[in-house]
Protein backbone atom coordinates (compact mmCIF):
# COMPACT_ATOMS: atom_id res chain seq x y z
CA UNK A 1 0.00 0.00 0.00
CA UNK A 2 1.52 3.24 -0.91
CA UNK A 3 -0.81 6.28 0.27
CA UNK A 4 0.14 9.53 -0.24
CA UNK A 5 -2.11 11.80 2.21
CA UNK A 6 -2.88 15.97 1.64
CA UNK A 7 -2.71 18.67 4.31
CA UNK A 8 -5.51 19.76 5.76
CA UNK A 9 -3.90 22.87 7.15
CA UNK A 10 -0.41 24.78 6.72
CA UNK A 11 1.03 28.05 6.97
CA UNK A 12 4.38 29.49 8.87
CA UNK A 13 4.52 32.22 11.98
CA UNK A 14 7.35 34.84 12.39
CA UNK A 15 8.64 37.81 14.42
CA UNK A 16 9.93 39.12 11.34
CA UNK A 17 11.01 43.04 11.93
CA UNK A 18 9.19 45.30 9.58
CA UNK A 19 11.48 48.91 8.25
CA UNK A 20 13.73 48.53 11.14
CA UNK A 21 10.55 49.38 13.90
CA UNK A 22 8.24 46.82 14.57
CA UNK A 23 8.28 42.93 14.72
CA UNK A 24 5.31 40.88 13.32
CA UNK A 25 4.79 38.54 15.86
CA UNK A 26 0.73 38.74 14.90
CA UNK A 27 1.12 38.56 10.76
CA UNK A 28 -0.72 35.65 9.41
CA UNK A 29 0.46 33.35 5.94
CA UNK A 30 -1.83 30.66 6.24
CA UNK A 31 -3.32 31.46 2.84
CA UNK A 32 0.21 32.02 1.13
CA UNK A 33 1.81 29.28 -1.59
CA UNK A 34 4.71 28.54 0.21
CA UNK A 35 5.90 27.22 4.00
CA UNK A 36 9.60 30.05 4.56
CA UNK A 37 11.65 28.35 6.84
CA UNK A 38 14.07 31.21 7.86
CA UNK A 39 16.94 32.69 10.44
CA UNK A 40 17.95 36.15 9.77
CA UNK A 41 20.84 37.19 12.69
CA UNK A 42 22.06 40.81 13.11
CA UNK A 43 20.60 41.48 9.54
CA UNK A 44 17.84 44.85 10.80
CA UNK A 45 17.88 46.59 13.36
CA UNK A 46 15.52 47.41 16.43
CA UNK A 47 15.75 49.98 19.21
CA UNK A 48 17.01 47.91 22.33
CA UNK A 49 17.96 45.36 20.90
CA UNK A 50 21.68 44.22 19.86
CA UNK A 51 22.14 41.84 17.03
CA UNK A 52 18.45 40.55 16.91
CA UNK A 53 17.77 36.97 16.00
CA UNK A 54 14.35 36.57 13.36
CA UNK A 55 12.87 33.49 13.42
CA UNK A 56 10.31 31.52 11.47
CA UNK A 57 8.54 28.11 12.27
CA UNK A 58 6.56 25.98 10.00
CA UNK A 59 3.12 24.28 11.25
CA UNK A 60 1.61 21.53 9.29
CA UNK A 61 -1.48 19.02 9.96
CA UNK A 62 -3.17 16.03 8.13
CA UNK A 63 -6.65 14.85 8.55
CA UNK A 64 -5.75 11.01 9.56
CA UNK A 65 -9.10 9.99 9.44
CA UNK A 66 -8.45 7.46 6.41
CA UNK A 67 -6.17 6.56 8.33
CA UNK A 68 -7.56 5.50 11.58
CA UNK A 69 -9.83 3.27 9.22
CA UNK A 70 -7.16 1.62 7.64
CA UNK A 71 -5.99 0.74 11.15
CA UNK A 72 -9.18 -1.37 11.79
CA UNK A 73 -9.19 -3.31 8.87
CA UNK A 74 -6.30 -3.22 6.94
CA UNK A 75 -3.21 -1.79 8.75
CA UNK A 76 -1.22 -2.94 11.38
CA UNK A 77 0.84 0.30 12.72
CA UNK A 78 2.87 -1.93 15.09
CA UNK A 79 4.27 -4.15 11.62
CA UNK A 80 7.79 -3.27 10.44
CA UNK A 81 6.62 -2.58 7.07
CA UNK A 82 4.27 0.81 8.36
CA UNK A 83 6.41 3.40 7.63
CA UNK A 84 5.30 7.30 7.16
CA UNK A 85 7.21 10.48 5.97
CA UNK A 86 6.76 13.59 6.12
CA UNK A 87 6.98 15.53 2.59
CA UNK A 88 7.56 18.99 1.72
CA UNK A 89 8.85 19.82 -2.13
CA UNK A 90 11.60 22.32 -1.83
CA UNK A 91 10.36 25.52 -4.18
CA UNK A 92 13.60 26.74 -5.32
CA UNK A 93 13.66 29.76 -7.79
CA UNK A 94 16.43 31.44 -7.65
CA UNK A 95 16.45 33.06 -4.45
CA UNK A 96 19.24 32.98 -1.61
CA UNK A 97 19.51 29.93 -0.46
CA UNK A 98 20.98 28.31 3.22
CA UNK A 99 23.29 25.56 3.08
CA UNK A 100 24.88 22.92 5.65
CA UNK A 101 22.32 22.77 8.80
CA UNK A 102 19.80 20.50 10.07
CA UNK A 103 15.80 21.19 10.32
CA UNK A 104 13.46 19.33 13.32
CA UNK A 105 10.12 17.93 13.41
CA UNK A 106 8.00 18.42 16.65
CA UNK A 107 4.79 17.13 17.35
CA UNK A 108 2.40 19.73 18.58
CA UNK A 109 0.92 19.93 21.49
CA UNK A 110 -1.82 23.03 20.51
CA UNK A 111 -3.70 23.12 18.02
CA UNK A 112 -3.36 25.75 15.62
CA UNK A 113 -5.58 28.00 13.10
CA UNK A 114 -4.45 28.54 9.89
CA UNK A 115 -5.77 31.68 9.05
CA UNK A 116 -6.12 33.05 5.76
CA UNK A 117 -2.78 35.77 5.68
CA UNK A 118 -1.05 36.28 2.26
CA UNK A 119 1.46 39.08 2.26
CA UNK A 120 4.93 37.40 3.26
CA UNK A 121 6.55 41.06 2.07
CA UNK A 122 5.48 43.59 4.65
CA UNK A 123 3.33 40.84 6.79
CA UNK A 124 0.32 43.22 7.20
CA UNK A 125 -2.11 40.41 7.18
CA UNK A 126 -3.58 39.59 10.84
CA UNK A 127 -5.13 36.42 11.72
CA UNK A 128 -4.31 33.15 13.92
CA UNK A 129 -2.38 31.58 13.95
CA UNK A 130 0.91 33.86 14.32
CA UNK A 131 4.05 34.27 16.43
CA UNK A 132 2.14 34.68 19.39
CA UNK A 133 -1.32 33.05 18.78
CA UNK A 134 -2.10 29.32 18.22
CA UNK A 135 -5.64 29.59 18.13
CA UNK A 136 -8.92 31.67 18.43
CA UNK A 137 -11.87 29.52 19.08
CA UNK A 138 -15.76 31.00 18.21
CA UNK A 139 -16.28 32.80 21.24
CA UNK A 140 -13.14 34.28 20.38
CA UNK A 141 -11.14 33.09 23.36
CA UNK A 142 -7.64 32.96 22.29
CA UNK A 143 -5.23 30.14 23.01
CA UNK A 144 -1.44 31.51 23.17
CA UNK A 145 1.75 29.79 22.51
CA UNK A 146 3.57 29.66 25.41
CA UNK A 147 6.68 30.72 24.44
CA UNK A 148 6.41 33.26 21.11
CA UNK A 149 7.25 30.70 18.13
CA UNK A 150 5.86 28.03 19.28
CA UNK A 151 9.17 27.08 21.27
CA UNK A 152 7.98 25.94 25.01
CA UNK A 153 9.00 22.08 24.49
CA UNK A 154 8.92 19.68 26.49
CA UNK A 155 8.03 15.50 27.04
CA UNK A 156 4.68 13.91 26.25
CA UNK A 157 2.32 14.71 29.00
CA UNK A 158 3.89 18.00 30.25
CA UNK A 159 1.91 20.98 31.40
CA UNK A 160 2.40 24.24 29.48
CA UNK A 161 4.38 23.45 26.01
CA UNK A 162 3.93 23.74 22.79
CA UNK A 163 5.97 21.36 21.34
CA UNK A 164 6.58 17.66 22.61
CA UNK A 165 10.32 16.64 22.02
CA UNK A 166 10.46 13.15 23.56
CA UNK A 167 7.85 10.41 25.43
CA UNK A 168 6.57 7.16 26.83
CA UNK A 169 4.83 5.27 24.60
CA UNK A 170 2.89 1.96 25.18
CA UNK A 171 3.78 -0.18 22.38
CA UNK A 172 3.53 -4.25 21.66
CA UNK A 173 6.52 -4.53 23.40
CA UNK A 174 5.81 -2.39 26.73
CA UNK A 175 6.57 0.89 27.13
CA UNK A 176 9.36 2.50 25.62
CA UNK A 177 10.76 6.06 25.75
CA UNK A 178 11.66 7.94 22.57
CA UNK A 179 12.68 10.53 20.92
CA UNK A 180 9.46 12.59 18.84
CA UNK A 181 12.10 15.01 17.36
CA UNK A 182 13.35 13.59 14.10
CA UNK A 183 16.23 15.21 12.20
CA UNK A 184 17.22 16.10 8.08
CA UNK A 185 20.53 17.48 7.18
CA UNK A 186 20.50 19.42 3.81
CA UNK A 187 23.99 19.81 2.00
CA UNK A 188 23.07 22.32 -0.82
CA UNK A 189 19.98 23.59 0.75
CA UNK A 190 17.89 22.82 -2.07
CA UNK A 191 16.85 19.01 -1.29
CA UNK A 192 13.32 18.39 -0.77
CA UNK A 193 12.30 17.42 3.53
CA UNK A 194 11.72 13.81 4.04
CA UNK A 195 11.61 12.68 7.36
CA UNK A 196 10.67 9.05 9.28
CA UNK A 197 7.33 9.87 11.63
CA UNK A 198 6.32 6.66 11.82
CA UNK A 199 6.58 6.81 15.56
CA UNK A 200 4.76 9.91 15.63
CA UNK A 201 1.84 8.88 13.42
CA UNK A 202 1.71 5.80 15.26
CA UNK A 203 1.56 7.21 18.53
CA UNK A 204 -1.29 9.48 16.97
CA UNK A 205 -3.31 6.53 15.74
CA UNK A 206 -2.99 5.18 19.51
CA UNK A 207 -4.36 8.14 20.67
CA UNK A 208 -1.22 8.56 23.15
CA UNK A 209 -0.14 11.43 21.27
CA UNK A 210 -2.14 14.34 20.45
CA UNK A 211 -3.56 15.00 16.78
CA UNK A 212 -2.62 18.59 16.52
CA UNK A 213 -0.21 18.71 13.78
CA UNK A 214 3.75 19.51 13.40
CA UNK A 215 6.18 22.04 14.10
CA UNK A 216 9.03 22.77 11.23
CA UNK A 217 12.20 24.53 12.44
CA UNK A 218 15.95 24.86 12.33
CA UNK A 219 17.63 22.33 14.14
CA UNK A 220 18.61 23.51 17.88
CA UNK A 221 21.64 25.72 17.36
CA UNK A 222 20.73 26.91 14.28
CA UNK A 223 17.97 28.84 15.43
CA UNK A 224 20.65 30.54 18.02
CA UNK A 225 24.38 30.61 16.76
CA UNK A 226 25.90 33.89 15.09
CA UNK A 227 24.34 32.93 11.66
CA UNK A 228 21.98 33.67 9.03
CA UNK A 229 20.11 31.00 7.31
CA UNK A 230 17.89 32.51 4.52
CA UNK A 231 15.34 31.37 3.43
CA UNK A 232 14.60 27.43 3.05
CA UNK A 233 11.31 27.63 1.00
CA UNK A 234 8.76 24.39 0.98
CA UNK A 235 5.45 24.69 -1.61
CA UNK A 236 2.39 24.81 0.79
CA UNK A 237 -1.15 23.35 0.12
CA UNK A 238 -2.13 26.71 -1.42
CA UNK A 239 0.68 25.82 -4.20
CA UNK A 240 -0.35 26.16 -7.98
CA UNK A 241 1.63 23.41 -8.53
CA UNK A 242 -0.99 20.63 -6.95
CA UNK A 243 1.72 17.91 -7.60
CA UNK A 244 4.38 19.70 -5.05
CA UNK A 245 2.27 20.07 -2.42
CA UNK A 246 2.92 18.97 0.90
CA UNK A 247 2.39 15.27 1.49
CA UNK A 248 2.48 12.51 4.55
CA UNK A 249 3.25 9.30 2.45
CA UNK A 250 2.23 6.18 4.35
CA UNK A 251 3.92 2.65 3.12
CA UNK A 252 2.59 -0.69 4.27
CA UNK A 253 3.33 -4.09 3.01
CA UNK A 254 -0.48 -5.23 2.31
CA UNK A 255 0.48 -7.80 0.03
CA UNK A 256 -1.56 -11.15 -0.48
CA UNK A 257 0.02 -13.72 -1.91
CA UNK A 258 -2.04 -16.99 -3.08
CA UNK A 259 -0.76 -20.00 -5.01
CA UNK A 260 -3.54 -21.34 -6.04
CA UNK A 261 -2.32 -20.94 -9.67
CA UNK A 262 1.53 -21.64 -9.00
CA UNK A 263 2.38 -24.01 -5.95
CA UNK A 264 5.37 -25.95 -5.99
CA UNK A 265 6.67 -28.68 -4.54
CA UNK A 266 8.81 -28.18 -1.25
CA UNK A 267 8.48 -24.53 -1.12
CA UNK A 268 5.94 -23.44 1.58
CA UNK A 269 3.11 -21.37 0.05
CA UNK A 270 -0.35 -20.06 1.13
CA UNK A 271 -4.01 -20.50 -0.12
CA UNK A 272 -7.21 -18.25 0.59
CA UNK A 273 -10.09 -18.89 0.66
CA UNK A 274 -13.39 -16.20 0.14
CA UNK A 275 -16.56 -16.34 1.84
CA UNK A 276 -19.77 -13.81 0.49
CA UNK A 277 -23.22 -13.42 1.83
CA UNK A 278 -24.99 -11.18 -1.03
CA UNK A 279 -21.74 -10.34 -2.53
CA UNK A 280 -20.43 -9.04 0.24
CA UNK A 281 -17.52 -10.30 2.43
CA UNK A 282 -19.01 -12.74 5.38
CA UNK A 283 -17.73 -14.86 8.03
CA UNK A 284 -18.84 -18.64 7.53
CA UNK A 285 -21.74 -19.65 9.43
CA UNK A 286 -22.08 -23.33 10.95
CA UNK A 287 -24.43 -25.76 12.54
CA UNK A 288 -27.99 -24.78 13.93
CA UNK A 289 -26.58 -22.08 15.69
CA UNK A 290 -25.22 -20.55 12.96
CA UNK A 291 -22.03 -20.09 14.50
CA UNK A 292 -19.50 -17.62 12.41
CA UNK A 293 -15.83 -19.32 11.97
CA UNK A 294 -13.54 -16.84 13.10
CA UNK A 295 -10.30 -16.80 14.31
CA UNK A 296 -7.00 -18.51 14.48
CA UNK A 297 -6.80 -22.51 13.67
CA UNK A 298 -10.64 -22.48 13.35
CA UNK A 299 -10.93 -25.34 10.45
CA UNK A 300 -9.13 -27.43 8.66
CA UNK A 301 -7.94 -27.67 4.95
CA UNK A 302 -7.44 -31.56 3.35
CA UNK A 303 -5.57 -32.16 0.36
CA UNK A 304 -5.90 -35.02 -1.05
CA UNK A 305 -4.71 -37.10 -4.19
CA UNK A 306 -5.22 -40.68 -4.66
CA UNK A 307 -4.44 -42.36 -1.55
CA UNK A 308 -2.52 -39.33 -0.25
CA UNK A 309 -3.84 -37.27 2.15
CA UNK A 310 -2.66 -34.17 3.82
CA UNK A 311 -4.09 -32.37 6.61
CA UNK A 312 -3.46 -28.41 7.68
CA UNK A 313 -4.50 -25.77 9.97
CA UNK A 314 -6.39 -23.32 8.22
CA UNK A 315 -7.24 -19.78 10.37
CA UNK A 316 -8.97 -16.40 9.26
CA UNK A 317 -6.82 -13.78 7.97
CA UNK A 318 -5.47 -11.63 10.20
CA UNK A 319 -3.48 -8.08 9.81
CA UNK A 320 -2.13 -7.24 12.75
CA UNK A 321 -4.74 -7.46 15.84
CA UNK A 322 -7.75 -6.69 12.78
CA UNK A 323 -9.45 -10.36 11.51
CA UNK A 324 -10.02 -10.20 7.67
CA UNK A 325 -13.82 -10.40 7.52
CA UNK A 326 -14.99 -13.32 5.36
CA UNK A 327 -10.95 -14.06 4.35
CA UNK A 328 -9.25 -17.03 5.59
CA UNK A 329 -5.99 -18.74 4.76
CA UNK A 330 -3.47 -21.78 5.06
CA UNK A 331 0.16 -22.17 4.32
CA UNK A 332 2.04 -25.64 3.91
CA UNK A 333 4.48 -27.14 1.94
CA UNK A 334 4.08 -30.90 0.27
CA UNK A 335 7.29 -33.04 -0.41
CA UNK A 336 7.39 -34.35 -3.94
CA UNK A 337 9.07 -37.19 -2.18
CA UNK A 338 5.92 -38.19 -0.42
CA UNK A 339 5.74 -41.76 -1.23
CA UNK A 340 1.81 -41.75 -2.66
CA UNK A 341 2.75 -38.86 -4.40
CA UNK A 342 6.10 -39.96 -6.13
CA UNK A 343 5.49 -41.81 -9.40
CA UNK A 344 3.16 -39.07 -10.60
CA UNK A 345 5.30 -36.18 -9.74
CA UNK A 346 8.00 -38.35 -11.75
CA UNK A 347 5.99 -39.16 -14.95
CA UNK A 348 3.70 -35.75 -15.15
CA UNK A 349 5.81 -33.23 -12.92
CA UNK A 350 3.09 -32.18 -11.21
CA UNK A 351 0.05 -33.71 -8.65
CA UNK A 352 -3.22 -32.87 -8.56
CA UNK A 353 -5.31 -32.34 -5.25
CA UNK A 354 -8.60 -32.22 -4.53
CA UNK A 355 -8.85 -29.46 -1.60
CA UNK A 356 -11.56 -29.61 0.66
CA UNK A 357 -12.16 -26.42 3.52
CA UNK A 358 -14.24 -28.34 6.44
CA UNK A 359 -14.68 -27.83 10.27
CA UNK A 360 -12.46 -28.74 12.85
CA UNK A 361 -14.23 -32.09 13.48
CA UNK A 362 -14.09 -32.60 9.14
CA UNK A 363 -18.11 -33.38 9.55
CA UNK A 364 -18.83 -30.26 7.56
CA UNK A 365 -17.42 -29.12 4.16
CA UNK A 366 -17.18 -25.37 3.55
CA UNK A 367 -16.08 -25.47 0.21
CA UNK A 368 -14.28 -27.88 -2.12
CA UNK A 369 -11.99 -27.31 -4.94
CA UNK A 370 -8.63 -28.40 -7.02
CA UNK A 371 -5.31 -27.68 -6.61
CA UNK A 372 -2.23 -28.83 -8.95
CA UNK A 373 0.74 -28.66 -7.36
CA UNK A 374 4.01 -28.31 -9.60
CA UNK A 375 7.79 -29.44 -9.70
CA UNK A 376 10.18 -26.39 -9.31
CA UNK A 377 11.57 -24.72 -12.70
CA UNK A 378 14.34 -26.51 -13.98
CA UNK A 379 16.31 -26.13 -17.08
CA UNK A 380 19.80 -25.84 -18.65
CA UNK A 381 21.39 -22.55 -17.99
CA UNK A 382 20.01 -20.37 -19.80
CA UNK A 383 20.68 -16.85 -19.36
CA UNK A 384 18.05 -15.14 -21.48
CA UNK A 385 15.55 -12.95 -19.86
CA UNK A 386 11.78 -13.65 -20.89
CA UNK A 387 10.07 -12.02 -23.42
CA UNK A 388 7.27 -10.15 -21.23
CA UNK A 389 3.64 -8.50 -21.79
CA UNK A 390 2.10 -6.17 -19.54
CA UNK A 391 -1.44 -4.87 -19.58
CA UNK A 392 -3.63 -3.22 -17.21
CA UNK A 393 -7.03 -5.50 -18.03
CA UNK A 394 -9.78 -3.29 -15.91
CA UNK A 395 -8.22 -0.13 -16.38
CA UNK A 396 -10.49 3.16 -16.73
CA UNK A 397 -10.04 6.55 -18.74
CA UNK A 398 -11.37 8.59 -15.53
CA UNK A 399 -11.10 8.22 -11.81
CA UNK A 400 -12.46 10.26 -9.07
CA UNK A 401 -10.20 11.48 -6.69
CA UNK A 402 -11.57 8.78 -3.84
CA UNK A 403 -11.64 5.57 -5.84
CA UNK A 404 -9.54 3.19 -4.91
CA UNK A 405 -9.88 0.72 -7.76
CA UNK A 406 -8.85 -2.97 -7.71
CA UNK A 407 -6.57 -2.76 -10.31
CA UNK A 408 -5.57 -6.36 -12.57
CA UNK A 409 -2.65 -6.85 -14.20
CA UNK A 410 -2.55 -9.76 -17.04
CA UNK A 411 1.22 -10.74 -17.75
CA UNK A 412 2.19 -12.63 -21.08
CA UNK A 413 5.77 -14.91 -21.22
CA UNK A 414 6.01 -14.78 -24.87
CA UNK A 415 8.50 -17.19 -24.60
CA UNK A 416 6.34 -19.78 -23.20
CA UNK A 417 5.96 -22.75 -24.23
CA UNK A 418 2.49 -22.79 -26.88
CA UNK A 419 -0.06 -26.01 -26.38
CA UNK A 420 -2.72 -25.68 -28.99
CA UNK A 421 -6.01 -26.57 -28.34
CA UNK A 422 -9.71 -26.68 -30.59
CA UNK A 423 -12.06 -25.98 -28.11
CA UNK A 424 -12.43 -22.29 -26.47
CA UNK A 425 -10.04 -21.77 -23.52
CA UNK A 426 -9.27 -18.90 -21.21
CA UNK A 427 -5.59 -17.61 -21.56
CA UNK A 428 -4.40 -17.37 -17.84
CA UNK A 429 -1.77 -14.40 -16.55
CA UNK A 430 1.83 -15.49 -15.49
CA UNK A 431 2.56 -14.89 -12.05
CA UNK A 432 5.36 -13.00 -10.85
CA UNK A 433 6.03 -13.21 -7.11
CA UNK A 434 8.32 -10.30 -7.09
CA UNK A 435 6.11 -7.41 -8.95
CA UNK A 436 6.23 -3.95 -8.06
CA UNK A 437 4.28 -0.88 -9.77
CA UNK A 438 5.14 2.83 -10.01
CA UNK A 439 2.88 5.91 -11.90
CA UNK A 440 4.24 7.87 -13.75
CA UNK A 441 2.73 11.43 -14.81
CA UNK A 442 1.82 11.21 -18.45
CA UNK A 443 2.73 14.57 -19.55
CA UNK A 444 5.93 15.41 -17.77
CA UNK A 445 7.22 11.92 -17.57
CA UNK A 446 7.79 12.78 -13.77
CA UNK A 447 7.83 9.56 -11.74
CA UNK A 448 4.93 10.40 -9.30
CA UNK A 449 5.31 7.21 -6.95
CA UNK A 450 8.39 5.12 -7.20
CA UNK A 451 8.82 1.80 -6.92
CA UNK A 452 9.00 0.73 -3.49
CA UNK A 453 11.21 -2.63 -3.50
CA UNK A 454 12.20 -2.70 0.54
CA UNK A 455 12.35 -5.91 1.65
CA UNK A 456 9.66 -5.17 4.72
CA UNK A 457 8.02 -2.54 3.42
CA UNK A 458 7.01 -3.43 -0.42
CA UNK A 459 4.63 -0.40 -0.59
CA UNK A 460 3.94 -1.10 -4.04
CA UNK A 461 3.98 -4.44 -4.36
CA UNK A 462 1.52 -6.43 -6.51
CA UNK A 463 -0.13 -9.43 -4.61
CA UNK A 464 -1.40 -12.11 -6.66
CA UNK A 465 -4.30 -14.97 -6.15
CA UNK A 466 -5.89 -18.04 -8.56
CA UNK A 467 -6.71 -15.25 -11.06
CA UNK A 468 -3.90 -13.58 -11.77
CA UNK A 469 -1.85 -10.41 -10.19
CA UNK A 470 -3.74 -7.37 -8.43
CA UNK A 471 -3.41 -4.07 -6.31
CA UNK A 472 -5.39 -1.55 -4.91
CA UNK A 473 -4.78 1.49 -5.83
CA UNK A 474 -5.35 5.11 -3.84
CA UNK A 475 -6.09 7.73 -6.21
CA UNK A 476 -6.23 10.19 -3.87
CA UNK A 477 -2.42 9.99 -3.59
CA UNK A 478 -2.40 11.45 -7.22
CA UNK A 479 -3.25 15.65 -8.09
CA UNK A 480 -6.40 16.18 -9.73
CA UNK A 481 -6.71 17.34 -13.48
CA UNK A 482 -3.67 15.15 -14.95
CA UNK A 483 -2.95 12.07 -16.55
CA UNK A 484 -0.91 9.24 -15.50
CA UNK A 485 0.29 5.51 -16.29
CA UNK A 486 1.96 2.81 -14.31
CA UNK A 487 5.25 1.02 -15.16
CA UNK A 488 6.24 -2.52 -13.41
CA UNK A 489 9.28 -3.40 -12.18
CA UNK A 490 9.67 -7.89 -12.69
CA UNK A 491 12.66 -9.81 -10.60
CA UNK A 492 12.80 -12.65 -13.13
CA UNK A 493 15.80 -15.34 -12.99
CA UNK A 494 17.98 -13.09 -10.58
CA UNK A 495 17.46 -10.38 -13.07
CA UNK A 496 15.16 -7.35 -12.99
CA UNK A 497 12.95 -6.05 -16.11
CA UNK A 498 10.95 -2.95 -16.29
CA UNK A 499 8.17 -3.03 -18.29
CA UNK A 500 6.03 0.37 -19.56
CA UNK A 501 2.54 0.33 -19.97
CA UNK A 502 1.57 3.36 -21.29
CA UNK A 503 -1.67 2.33 -22.97
CA UNK A 504 -2.78 2.39 -19.27
CA UNK A 505 -3.23 6.45 -18.70
CA UNK A 506 -5.84 7.22 -16.63
CA UNK A 507 -7.26 10.65 -15.79
CA UNK A 508 -8.12 11.78 -12.08
CA UNK A 509 -11.04 14.36 -12.58
CA UNK A 510 -10.40 17.80 -12.07
CA UNK A 511 -12.54 19.50 -8.56
CA UNK A 512 -13.05 15.77 -7.23
CA UNK A 513 -11.98 15.62 -3.61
Amino acid sequence: MYLALSSSKDTYITNKIINNTFRATDANAGSAGTIDIFKLYSENTLAGETNPIELSRGLIKFDLSLLRSLKQTKIDINDSSFKCFLNLHDVYGGQTTPANFKMIVFPLAKSFDEGTGRDIVNFADLDSTNYITASVDSLLNVTAWDEPGANASGSLGDASIDVIVSGTLEGPNGSQTVSLSPEQTFITGKEDLKVDITTIISGVLSNQIPDNGFCIAYSGSYEKDNKTYFVKRFASRNSNNTRIRPKLIVNYNDKIEDYHQNMIFDVSGSLFLNNYHFSQPANILSGSEATEITGDDCMHLILKSGSFTKTVSASQYKTGDNYQTGIYSASFAISQFESLLREEVKSAGSASFTEIWSSIDETVGYYTGSLVVNSAQRSAFDNRLSRILISVVNQQDVYEKDDIPRIRVFAENRDREITYKKSPFEKTSEIFVKMFYRVIDADSGDVVIPFDTDTENNATAVSFDKNGMFFDFYMNSLSPGRSYYFDFKIKDKGSIKIIKDNPSTFLIEIGKK
